[in-house]
């Protein structure tokens, strides 16, 4: 599905990826976890094609992605940011609606199937209760959620997640993991995702990729990845205060 070689970053005169190797099977579902500016978002980008790397490849299904246009892409995956601004009014339905635009027909506009899509995200991500609202007038959140069910009525076999449960409580962190290990392990989505928070991340994602400075410096299980020396070394914390799920 994922295919990244050899892929290094420069941003703003700084490494922020350097020699990055990382391969993702279909129906995988990976956390891309480590400390603040370890590359983990840079590296979400990148396979999504929405910034290119100095040095190396990224294929999706084999095929560059430099060579692939926006709409193609957007056919094989979809990407939740961090809750964004939004620049002016939309209900929240329109802007679950917009997960259709590459699917959808350019001259009829939304069929019957894209309304059913909609409508089954919605439902699905448990945001039915916000119809109807300017989407700029929820929480933090809320818009979380949204975004969340525009890429679910994407339908695409590839999910990004960036920090997905950043802005939510906790019942919402645990309903959102709950959610992504239902599309991976039902529908055979390939979720991976950014995730500060290593004890979700170990309790809902059976891989993990770690990242420090900008370097791919473990890949394996939770339980693998996170071992004593290599969370004092990486997070400069006591092992002893991440407690992992299991």
């Amino acid at each position: 599905m994922i295919r990244v070689e050899g892929v290094s970053v420069d941003y703003r005169g700084r490494a922020a990826l350097r020699d990055v190797r990382l391969v993702v099977g279909a129906g995988e579902r990976v956390a891309l976890a480590g400390p603040n500016g370890a590359g983990k978002s840079t590296l979400l980008r990148v396979i999504a094609g929405i910034l290119r790397p100095a040095v190396g490849t990224v294929e999706l299904d084999g095929q560059s992605v430099a060579a692939l246009d926006r709409r193609a892409i957007a056919r094989r995956l979809a990407v939740v940011p961090q809750a964004a601004n939004l620049p002016f009014a939309m209900r929240v339905e329109d802007l679950v609606g917009l997960g259709r635009l590459p699917h959808e027909d350019p001259i009829r506009g939304h069929r019957p199937a894209d309304r059913a899509a909609v409508a089954a995200a919605i439902e699905r991500v448990g945001v039915g209760h916000l119809l109807g609202r300017d989407a700029r007038e929820l929480s933090m959140g809320e818009r979380q959620l949204v975004l969340l069910a525009l890429s679910v009525a994407q339908e695409t076999p590839l999910l990004l997640l960036d920090e997905p449960t950043v802005h939510l409580d906790l019942r919402h962190q645990v309903e959102v993991m709950e959610l992504l290990a239902d599309l991976n392990e039902r529908d055979g989505t390939t979720v991976v995702a950014v995730l500060h928070d290593l004890r979700l991340a170990s309790a809902f994602f059976p891989r993990m990729a770690l990242l420090d400075r900008g370097r791919l410096v473990a890949d394996g299980s939770p339980g693998d990845v996170l071992e004593a020396d290599r969370v004092r070394e990486v997070f400069g914390v006591d092992p002893a205060l991440v407690r992992l799920g299991t």
